[in-house]
């Protein structure tokens, strides 16, 4: 099958919006799980630790995946997740896709709900960066075998409030910060992390959207940059997909 053909990219608004709505709605369950058990963690914590709230934002990338041609049994998103690293015996990957012996796809589907916008913030990024060097450089090194290079592709969603919207200060000590930082709320820090990810070449694409909490229950989001849109990290990913079907 070939990528213009794909039923998922074809409809891929109304496949986004479900996975968002999916999102919010696992967390909403999750936290009234663990308050009526009386055992909920604090914060927003309680909404985090149950995990698969990406569930559906990966059942997504699966559909485009193997309408682009892969078999299903080549993607995995559940278990398998593990690759070899450089620096580290290994990372567990959100989805990867490997065929005839070869990595041909490694994804991570990151998001962020406040109300710690900063430390969550240095975090992803840090995580982000560090498993992009890991793996290329273990590829470098032959860990994936002598096949082409993988499609390394970053999604991630941030919850859209006041705090993530609203202009942050930088402390500058002994240098200036870069100029584009000045001010920047961390809707555009994330969306400056992610176009910085691709054009440095660390990641092969990346998407980033924003949501709300109520009226993400609805499928609502955003997408702040045109160059980090679903469409363009869809399309990507389809076609790499379809160039080893």
């Amino acid at each position: 099958m070939t990528v213009s053909t794909s039923p998922t990219l074809d409809n891929l608004a109304e496949a986004t919006a479900e996975a968002v709505a999916w999102y919010w709605l696992t967390r909403k369950r999750q936290r009234e799980k663990q308050l009526q058990s009386g055992r909920a963690d604090q914060g927003a914590r309680a909404a985090v630790t149950g995990g698969a709230q990406m569930d559906g934002f990966l059942r997504l990338f699966t559909r485009l995946i193997t309408e682009a041609g892969v078999p299903s049994d080549c993607v995995f998103w559940k278990t398998a997740l593990e690759l070899p690293g450089y620096y580290r015996p290994t990372k567990e990957w959100d989805l990867l896709v490997v065929r005839n012996s070869q990595l041909v796809i490694a994804l991570e589907a990151k998001s962020q709900v406040g109300p710690s916008f900063g430390n969550s913030f240095n975090n992803r990024t840090e995580e982000a960066m560090g498993s992009a060097l890991d793996l290329w450089t273990a590829f470098r090194e032959g860990a994936f075998g002598n096949g082409p290079q993988p499609f390394l592709g970053y999604f991630f969603m941030l919850e859209e409030c006041s705090q993530s919207r609203s202009p942050v200060a930088v402390r500058e000590p002994h240098f200036r910060v870069l100029p584009e930082f000045v001010g920047s709320s961390y809707v555009r820090r994330y969306e400056l992390f992610c176009r910085k990810l691709v054009r440095e070449r660390q990641y092969s694409a990346a998407a980033f959207i924003t949501s709300q909490s109520d009226t993400g229950l609805q499928g609502k989001y955003t997408e702040p940059a045109s160059d980090l849109s679903m469409l363009s990290f869809a399309r990507a990913l389809a076609a790499h997909a379809s160039a080893h079907a």
